[in-house]
């Protein structure tokens, strides 16, 4: 097949080249991302790869269809950037990448802890300037905090694991509880016990419209006083509004974030010469308590591998029968 894969970076590049070594498919790598202003792009594009950032809302995908695409093939396990009725409607197939290494996620959220209390990342400046003082850099043992992991799939199950290991008291919340999990010994809690308990809050659950803005104003102040809340699920499943004004109550003790809501106009871009315009982003960037990364607790050799391996999988079970090996239910 002809792929059109877009927010390409060097790395997608590699991986995908890698996976497709036998040279079954034809791949034309572009680096803006896929809307229905890039759509052009394809050209003659049997199946486009798009990414996490990608808009491909009816407008877009009517575009595509006209151009003959046939599959979506999403190198990411979320979908929510996909209208999948317009991809019914254009009869356009969507596949996604449903697992590719929970582990790299779980600890990359775990390093985001760990560096969020011990202040690591501010410790590093300081010593190279030659300042050994430690005040500013108090944290708190793990050991016997209460955690709570919100979205028990794949990566919260590891995430729970590694949490046991610390000797942390943890809690879960996920509308449909696992028995892998509760075998582990933890208690799944309702939302109003979760925000009250914790200690930490971790998230790792898809973003529906249920999971919409699950940390809100009504959450944030229903939380415990000093809560750390850790978010490397989806952006719009915290309101960034309300998590900056209990910032700045200090009902929020501290703030990991990996993804944003906005992320579409800044991740996976140097913006370094330029002036960052999205205003409640720099005001999250003023907080000595707040840890930001540009969406990469995916980004391992292990999770890249596998991700270009199920992408060219669903692509190739695609070109032989006519459907992918996991596809996103069209609505």
């Amino acid at each position: 097949m002809r792929i059109a894969v877009f927010s390409t970076t060097p790395y997608d590049r590699r991986f995908l080249d890698a996976a497709n070594v036998a040279g079954d498919h034809e791949i034309a790598y572009y680096e803006p991302s896929l809307s229905v202003a890039t759509a052009p792009l394809v050209g003659e594009a049997d199946a486009v790869c798009a990414f996490v950032n990608d808009t491909l809302d009816a407008p877009c995908l009517e575009r595509l269809a006209r151009g003959g695409v046939r599959l979506i093939a999403l190198r990411c396990a979320g979908f929510n950037n996909v209208d999948l009725k317009a991809a019914r409607a254009n009869g356009i197939a969507v596949a996604r990448v449903p697992a590719y290494s929970p582990h790299a996620v779980a600890e990359h959220t775990l390093a985001l802890i760990l560096t969020l209390n011990r202040k690591t990342h501010r410790a590093y400046n300081r010593v190279r300037e030659g300042n050994f003082a430690l005040d500013g850099l108090l944290g708190f043992d793990l050991h016997g905090k209460t955690v709570t992991v919100v979205g028990t799939g794949k990566i919260g199950q590891v995430v729970l694991r590694i949490l046991k290991g610390f000797g942390c008291t943890c809690l879960a919340f996920d509308p449909y509880p696992h028995p892998d999990v509760e075998a582990m010994g933890v208690r799944y809690v309702s939302k109003a016990e979760l925000l009250a308990q914790s200690h930490i809050i971790t998230l790792h659950c898809p973003l529906t419209p249920e999971t919409h803005h699950f940390i809100d104003e009504a959450a944030v102040r229903a939380c415990r006083p000093g809560v750390m809340l850790v978010n490397t699920s989806r952006g719009s499943v915290i309101n960034t509004r309300a998590v900056i004004a209990g910032l700045k109550r200090g009902v929020i003790g501290s703030l990991a974030l990996d993804v944003y809501e906005e992320e579409s106009e800044l991740f996976f871009r140097d913006h370094s010469a330029e002036i960052i315009r999205d205003d409640l982003f720099a005001r999250l960037l003023t907080f000595p308590n707040v840890l930001i990364t540009g969406h990469q607790a995916f980004f391992t050799q292990e999770a890249l591998t596998a991700i270009a391996e199920i992408t060219l999988a669903n692509i190739d079970a695609f070109a032989r029968t006519g459907q992918p090996v996991h596809p996103v239910p069209v609505e």
